[in-house]
């Protein structure tokens, strides 16, 4: 029989991060710093939204492109956070999840050959979602000592005649890092002379701390013309399970964005859509209390840290950190593996968010402070334990 299966899903390798979860699951006793997931409930007016559109009935589907009302928000609130314009009716698309949104963008973007720069370490799917759009990937490895930034160096050297777009994701899972206005512009600049596309994945835009607020390249003068903004309700509202996000684009090619997305998907979940116009309007004192238990959490890593003498450097996005790891000799897997093993203690090495990764852990903070606090003593009982056998 020939084999029923793409080569290319079959080159692909499946998410690093899901490896040590498996295990997880089957160890009663450990704690898991892994999950992308606030630890927050949706907050109740959101809930109640939801479950008052089920009372009404509202089970059917909506437009491809969503609900007008919950679209017409968006891009109020855009208007009203980055000073962005975009047309609800025309260059706005509600999506399961961001992550569907980057799929969806590229699918309709790229044509075979087509480079896409991906700067890492980043996100798990873009890789796959390049490659499965017939694109190619092209890595940037971003460095420590520039905090994870994209610098217009590192871009220059990556384009050639066949790249066509960009992807930046700021405020970064798995770092923390952002990029201000000051560190887009002349990416920005780059982007317009070379002519080159730019998907900004945003989902981690409501979440950023020490008076730094985020900044859309889409923003900038003649960017919004080739900037496909991905965003959604999971990160800042805490409604992982809800599967919605939004993806705002020029019209030509939101409209090709939406063609994808009706034949795949027809169209995002109707009570979420209901939800997420409660979220939308009324949502803003949610993101502000979340931001400022992460923002706490956060302080204490990087203080625990310090003390234990793990080089860290301060995130001031999202909710991971990015610990190097680099002094006790093993690959990022080996010491994830082992401080699983015995410590029963899990984390995400950086590998699983591209080889540039090595050395370093991904921790996730969206956790308790008691299990923070937890978390943070088997791991210096481990690494202790590493210091005095490397002595």
């Amino acid at each position: 029989m020939r084999n029923p299966l793409s080569k290319t899903i079959q080159d692909i390798k499946p998410s690093g991060i899901r490896k040590f979860f498996d295990i997880v699951s089957e160890m009663p006793e450990a704690i898991s710093l892994g999950v992308g997931e606030p630890d927050f409930d949706t907050p109740w007016h959101i809930r109640e939204e939801g479950i008052y559109s089920l009372e009404k009935g509202r089970t059917f589907y909506t437009s491809n492109s969503g609900l007008l009302e919950l679209r017409e928000e968006i891009c109020k609130w855009y208007k009203r956070k980055y000073d962005v314009d975009y047309d609800y009716k025309k260059e706005a698309l509600l999506t399961v999840g961001g992550s569907e949104g980057i799929d969806v963008a590229l699918r309709a973007m790229l044509d075979p050959g087509d480079e896409v720069i991906i700067p890492q370490p980043c996100y798990v799917s873009y890789v796959p979602c390049v490659e499965l759009a017939g694109g190619v990937p092209v890595t940037i490895e971003l460095k420590n000592e520039n905090e994870f930034r994209l610098t217009p160096e590192e871009l220059l050297a990556a384009i050639t005649d066949k790249t066509k777009i960009l992807i930046l994701a700021y405020p970064s899972n798995p770092t923390g890092a952002i990029m201000t206005r000051e560190d887009l512009e002349p990416i920005a600049n780059i982007c317009k002379e070379k002519d080159i596309f730019v998907i900004s994945d945003e989902i981690y835009s409501e979440l950023t701390y020490g008076g730094e607020k985020h900044c859309t390249i889409g923003s900038f003068p003649d960017m919004k013309e080739r900037t496909i903004i991905i965003n959604g309700f999971s990160k800042a509202y805490a409604m992982t399970g809800w599967r919605l996000g939004y993806a705002l684009a020029p019209q030509v090619i939101a409209e090709q964005m939406t063609k994808v997305h009706q034949f795949a998907i027809m169209c995002a979940p109707t009570t979420s859509q209901y939800a997420a116009i409660s979220a939308i309007k009324e949502g803003d004192k949610d993101i502000e209390k979340m931001r400022e238990s992460y923002d706490k959490r956060r302080h204490y890593l990087l203080k625990a840290f310090e003390e234990m003498g793990l080089p860290c450097f301060e995130p001031k996005g999202a909710f991971y950190m990015f610990p190097c790891i680099k002094e006790f000799g093993l690959t990022s897997d080996e010491f994830a593996t082992r401080l699983l093993q015995e410590e029963k203690l899990a984390v995400v090495p950086g590998t699983a968010f591209g080889d540039c990764g090595e050395g370093f852990l991904r921790i996730s903070y969206a956790y308790s402070i008691d299990e923070l606090r937890e978390a943070m003593g088997r791991i210096n009982n481990f690494i202790t334990r590493l210091r005095e056998k490397n002595a």
